[in-house]
């Protein structure tokens, strides 16, 4: 685990990642707040692409939660097979449709409290959904962003908890919005897990990393 960035540091890497991408965007496919919520809850332990690949033809169906109910939880069921835990997820989603068309008037609540009681729903997802729906500085860590944190000294913490806090309190106010963002594409496509691409990497000067690769 690196030592914790300087601030002068952090606004550097920061700023040459805003420069070459002014405005990241998530790699799942939605059309609304409740499509995006769906998607994110699908993608644990499975990729975006096997989830986009999923939902193209459910989200045609069913892109609201009464429709949701309305397609029922076989038809759901045979919508994404192919992605990871799919029985488990599709009983979470008919849940959590019900939850929202009896208590949210069908409306996906804006609050982290009230996204994280909704079946399979956890803190990543809900930051997921507050930060790319409702454009909230919420920081999702996922296996990437811990990763690149810890690695580069950006966001180092023991767990993703304290990696998230780090991001908080250490990402200059101005980048905070698309900071998960950017960590993530940097971790999936650069700072990958077996060989990082240290050469082509734009923080290489700034990364304290010391097993840089070429």
């Amino acid at each position: 685990m690196a030592a914790q960035l300087s601030y002068a540091t952090m606004h550097a890497i920061f700023t040459r990642l805003a420069e070459r991408d002014p405005a990241p965007q998530g790699e799942l496919e939605h059309l609304n707040a409740y499509t995006l919520l769906v998607a994110v809850a699908l993608s644990a332990q499975a990729t975006d692409v096997s989830v986009n690949k999923a939902t193209r033809g459910l989200f045609a169906l069913a892109d609201t939660p009464q429709k949701m109910l309305d397609l029922g939880e076989e038809r759901l069921t045979e919508h994404i097979r192919t992605i990871g835990l799919f029985r488990t997820k599709a009983r979470n989603v008919m849940k959590l449709s019900r939850i929202l068309v009896d208590d949210y008037g069908g409306e996906v609540p804006s609050s982290r409290a009230a996204l994280q009681s909704l079946p399979g729903v956890g803190r990543k997802t809900a930051n997921v959904v507050l930060n790319m729906w409702y454009r909230l500085p919420a920081q999702a860590v996922d296996t990437h962003i811990f990763r690149v944190g810890n690695r580069t000294g950006i966001a180092p913490g023991k767990d993703e908890t304290a990696v998230e806090r780090a991001i908080e309190d250490h990402v200059p106010a101005e980048f905070q919005l698309h900071a998960h963002h950017w960590l993530i594409l940097h971790g999936r496509y650069t700072c990958v897990a077996r060989k990082p691409k240290c050469g082509v990497c734009l923080m290489a000067d700034l990364c304290p990393h010391e097993e840089k690769t070429a």
